[in-house]
């Protein structure tokens, strides 16, 4: 019988030189979506999928991850000494009792392959997930993880996220080439990084989520650096394919793409939208500015 998925893996090693200077001494992970970090975002999607072990893999000026999900004495002391219940128990349930975080550091930046097999010790031989904060997804009801958790069930092998994009941008993405496809379920016959647009086997895209057999380590540790001279992760789920089946998921619901600045701000106004608090009179402001910028001069 094969195990629950009960570990995740967060590669939170990367520079996010994208988003420089902002992220100079501030991990990209870090930045807030209205008023949770893209990290929080990550982490309570593997806790709704039932995750009890999150594993992160950092790398230099990422001591802010471990502090936020950390007791923060100084801070639940004060707020607890001025009666503000409701903000003290906002910073003492960012993560479940029951739930234990692993910190492990990447020293070398040398791709998404190989911060997944820097997990290997502590994931051990079993199955599990993977999530890039970056790809902030809204899924609704039920989170993109929970509902690739529910797939994994009925195979038992490694599974992909996927999603279709344009044409002209597979040079961006890992791109699969589907094979027999069931409602948002496709059976992949091969995986290739980063292809031109006129050799993309398809235009459906993996994003930041994977639920993946132990048997990925031992490939990761024999895969030689590939696209950009790194370990890329898309290169063993290749040479996996040679042994088990994978399965690619077409999730239910809209992702943003919060490693670029053009996605990050669509992400904060449409959170923002949604927000209990802030999302009526933002939407009020929204509505003023558009009015202001289609007025006559």
């Amino acid at each position: 019988m094969t195990k629950p998925i009960t570990k995740a893996v967060f590669p939170v090693a990367g520079l996010g030189t994208r988003f420089l200077p902002a992220t100079k001494a501030n991990p990209k992970e870090m930045l807030p979506i209205v008023d949770k970090p893209l990290i929080q975002y990550a982490v309570e999607e593997a806790v709704e999928a039932g995750i009890k072990v999150m594993v992160f893999v950092t790398g230099r000026n990422k001591r802010p991850i471990p502090d936020h999900f950390d007791m923060a004495y100084e801070l639940e002391a004060e707020l607890e000494r001025r009666g503000k219940n409701k903000l003290l128990k906002l910073v003492q349930d960012i993560i479940p009792r029951d739930v234990t975080c692993v910190y492990i550091r990447q020293e070398e930046t040398l791709g998404l392959g190989h911060a997944v097999l820097c997990a290997a010790p502590v994931v051990g031989e079993e199955p599990f997930a993977v999530i890039l904060a970056d790809d902030l997804i809204d899924a609704g009801m039920e989170g993109c993880l929970s509902q690739m958790v529910k797939q994994f069930s009925k195979h038992h092998c490694s599974l992909v996220g996927v999603e279709e994009v344009a044409s002209d941008s597979t040079d961006q993405y890992g791109i699969i080439q589907p094979g027999l496809a069931e409602d948002r379920e496709y059976k992949v016959e091969g995986i290739v990084e980063k292809p031109e647009p006129a050799e993309a086997p398809s235009s459906l895209a993996v994003v930041g989520r994977y639920i993946l057999t132990p048997r990925i380590f031992s490939l990761l540790e024999a895969t030689p650096h590939g696209v950009g001279g790194e370990i890329q992760l898309t290169d063993a789920l290749a040479t996996l394919l040679s042994e088990e089946y994978m399965f690619a998921y077409r999730f239910e619901g809209k992702r943003y793409d919060c490693g670029s600045k053009l996605g990050y701000l669509q992400a904060t106004v449409e959170y923002g939208l949604k927000h209990t608090e802030l999302g009526d009179p933002f939407r009020d402001y929204l509505c003023g500015l558009v009015a202001q910028i289609e007025a006559p001069l």
